[in-house]
């Protein structure tokens, strides 16, 4: 199978992976940075955005779809070991690139999968905005053209700074989300990661000040090399990339460099 991706710049090649419900969309503010220095190839997902599931029987747990990555990378001429850049769902992704020795460095923003079970406040925050949007799909078109709405609605799942995202893409973010078929086994496959305390690449992992989404909880290090950099940026949300495009861009650039 093949997954739709944008491309953008020339060099060494820079994965980006975006959340659970998300697409290639989540980087949209960062991926020009990062073109001026990189070969920059942000992917849908399997199962998200406008790529397909995976196969009937292959479940979509998180270290299938890293493998799934690596045979996408081998069909478009990638064979090294790669920078990767995830979000959420996507930094996961990334360290189990790691894991099974498919990346050369990761960095992960607001990774999943660092938590003993998943946290029912992310159950109840996603399920609930994809119902309400399902239901209500005018009152959610209708509050995401106010800022101040748009502020509110996506300070949980996204971030706070939700009123710099320009009223059509935060539109587009939010159809991502309801539509995207493989949302439900995703999340129902996600369980922990576990196993990375031998990871040799270089790893930096951060959760801002302001990740509302994932708490103390969901921020353990015990399956991380020990080696690993934790940072901590101030003001971040789960999704900072709309927050602060310059930061997010420094922090990948510095950590696959």
């Amino acid at each position: 199978m093949s997954w739709h991706y944008v491309e953008r710049g020339q060099g060494r090649p820079l994965v980006l992976l975006h959340g659970i419900g998300m697409s290639h969309r989540a980087w949209l503010p960062v991926m020009d940075r990062l073109a001026r220095e990189r070969r920059v190839l942000a992917f849908d997902t399997a199962g998200f955005g406008d790529s397909p599931c995976l196969p009937d029987g292959i479940p979509p747990t998180t270290g299938n779809l890293a493998r799934e990555l690596e045979r996408v990378l081998r069909r478009l001429g990638i064979e090294e070991p790669v920078d990767i850049a995830g979000n959420s769902m996507g930094g996961w992704m990334a360290l189990e690139a790691a894991r099974l020795g498919l990346a050369r460095s990761v960095v992960a923003i607001s990774p999943a999968g660092l938590w003993r079970q998943p946290p029912a406040r992310a159950k109840h925050v996603f399920f609930g905005l994809r119902r309400v949007a399902r239901t209500a799909p005018w009152l959610v078109k209708g509050s995401l053209r106010v800022a101040l709405l748009r502020e509110l609605l996506m300070a949980v799942p996204l971030s706070t700074g939700g009123r710099d995202i320009p009223a059509d893409i935060a539109l587009d973010l939010t159809w991502d989300f309801v539509k995207a078929p493989g949302f439900e086994a995703t999340f129902a496959h996600s369980g922990r990661f576990a196993g990375g305390q031998g990871i040799t690449a270089p790893v930096t992992v951060a959760f801002g000040t302001h990740d509302l989404l994932l708490g103390a909880a969901a921020r353990l290090r015990g399956e991380l090399p020990a080696q690993a950099r934790w940072l901590e940026p101030q003001g971040w949300g789960h999704v900072p990339m709309w927050k602060d495009p310059a930061g997010v861009a420094t922090l990948i650039l510095e950590g696959t460099g």
